[in-house]
């Protein structure tokens, strides 16, 4: 997160069908928050780190044959979502000690 702007928490959804683009895309997309799912990221990002992940998914796959969805989720529902099971903290909610 740069400082830009609120921080908004984001899940990122996909299919891509060529293994190379898909895993391609999965270590880009964990570069900006946590695998939720196979294929479902959670990332919290300003506005100008949103666009730079955008611009990236674009070089990452086919828009002939991949889909990529993005559903903001505004702050009310974040605080709403239940997490069961074993599960990582959402982003921005990990313990982080600065030694």
């Amino acid at each position: 997160m740069t400082g830009v702007g609120p921080c908004i928490r984001y899940a990122v959804c996909y299919d891509v069908l060529n293994n190379r683009r898909r895993r391609l895309l999965s270590a880009m997309l964990d570069g900006y928050g946590s695998r939720v799912q196979k294929s479902i990221f959670e990332v919290v990002l300003d506005r100008k780190l949103f666009d730079k992940m955008v611009s990236e998914i674009h070089t990452h796959i086919s828009s002939e044959q991949d889909r990529v969805l993005i559903y903001p989720l505004c702050a009310n529902c974040a605080e709403k979502v239940h997490r069961l099971g074993c599960s990582d903290p959402a982003p921005g909610e990990e313990t982080v000690f600065v030694v």
